[in-house]
């Protein structure tokens, strides 16, 4: 599976937007060490369900989802646990179609001509966890 490397400045930008509640923060556990990881990440709602999709491909906090599903999804100031489930490749494309109007066509567009498979953009169905 592929992966496009953000640039410095993205990542600087990405992590400016995680210390606010300007965007969405996904935090996951880290495989390797336990600890938490939080990235920027947007979600979707289609059909009633929230998704969140990596438009890089197979990054650190998808292979992290892939080993531990329970994650928690902050959307400005207020969380709420999640079990990530993957979407299978072939359910993707409303998934994926749901996000350009967030995104927009310039990010999105840019991503998917680099990375044009939808197996390349992992996608993560996010249900409630009951407390």
């Amino acid at each position: 599976m592929a992966y496009l490397k953000p640039s410095w400045f993205t990542k600087k930008l990405s992590s400016m937007m995680s210390a606010s509640n300007i965007a969405e923060r996904l935090t996951v556990t880290r495989r390797v060490s336990g600890g938490p990881q939080e990235v920027a990440v947007t979600t979707v709602v289609v059909e009633g369900v929230r998704y969140v999709l990596s438009t890089r491909g197979e990054s650190q906090w998808v292979k992290n989802v892939r080993a531990d599903p329970n994650v928690t999804l902050t959307i400005n100031g207020e969380s709420t646990a999640y079990t990530a489930t993957e979407v299978p490749v072939g359910e993707r494309a409303p998934i994926i179609a749901a996000f350009e109007p967030h995104f927009g066509k310039l990010i999105v567009g840019r991503y998917f001509v680099k990375l044009p498979d939808a197996a390349d953009h992992p996608a993560f169905a996010l249900v409630p966890r009951s407390a």
